[in-house]
């Protein structure tokens, strides 16, 4: 850990102790990323990593791309591995931690982060089918997870589960409930799960983004993205930087007495 410099007299001399404070707060620490090869993912991946924790980095279809950002953390002083799972099946989950275990010990951050298809569909198109398809990735996946890592946790008394939600949950955006039902699902599991776990040292929190402009929005029009953004009290989009800072600060002893809340990153978009 850095030390305060006695003579710290100046501006430059203090904000270079928060720096290097800052980069040093994740040092000991293992880190999952579900979802990680691209999109917020890889920021939160390459935000904790620089932040000096190991990194397990998740990915289903995209080696390569998840090698590539492994490669990208190394590259900047820091340590991760890539790991495939599909995280909706219990034994793809199983063997994750199990390899996670064998390569780092433990695992003291969760990120739960991936996702899959997001189709818009009116109230005609849509199944109790495409209701499931949600609920897999954002309610039956984080089960999932935390019921292999919860007993590491509670021995060490450390733990921070951190899920990645949305603000369509206070938006209700039209043609598009079966997403907004999962992502509601996901923060009452989260508040749940923050209560029963607060005593063990064990902190559960969701960073509920806005509209940020990631691959997957690769198609979006400028019409599109002006019209949300003149909604937005600040008048721009954010980044998947400001997610990342965002889950770094929830996974830092920082945020040690923060859970079982959502953090929205969404420029006022939405307001509590």
């Amino acid at each position: 850990m850095a030390r305060l410099p006695e003579a710290a007299s100046s501006v430059v001399e203090i904000a270079k102790y928060e720096a290097g404070k800052g980069m040093e707060t994740l040092k000991g620490r293992t880190a999952l990323v579900t979802g990680a090869s691209r999109g917020l993912g890889a920021a939160i991946a390459l935000e904790l990593g620089a932040r000096g924790a190991k990194v397990a980095v998740n990915y289903f279809t995209r080696q390569d791309r998840a090698e590539q950002l492994c490669e990208r953390i190394r590259r900047q002083g820091g340590e991760a591995s890539a790991f495939y799972a599909d995280v909706r099946l219990e034994t793809d989950v199983e063997r994750l931690i199990q390899a996670i275990d064998e390569r780092y010990q433990q695992t003291d951050i969760a990120v739960i982060n991936a996702t899959g298809p997001q189709p818009f569909l009116t109230i005609e198109e849509q199944t109790w089918e495409r209701y499931l398809d949600q609920l897999e990735f954002f309610v039956k996946s984080p089960l999932l997870i935390l019921q292999q890592v919860v007993a590491g946790m509670k021995s060490r008394g450390f733990g921070r589960i951190i899920q990645i939600g949305s603000e369509v949950f206070e938006l209700g955006n039209p043609m598009f409930a079966h997403y907004v039902a999962a992502k509601a699902a996901q923060l009452g599991q989260t508040r749940s799960w923050a209560r029963e776990l607060g005593a063990n040292g064990i902190t559960v929190n969701l960073v509920a983004p806005g509209w940020i402009q990631t691959e997957r929005h690769l198609h979006s029009t400028q019409a599109e993205m002006d019209a949300y953004t003149d909604k937005v009290p600040m008048k721009h989009m954010g980044t998947a930087e400001d997610v990342a800072n965002t889950v770094a600060f929830l996974a830092s002893d920082a945020a040690r007495f923060i859970t079982g809340q959502k953090i929205s990153v969404n420029g006022g978009n939405t307001v509590e």
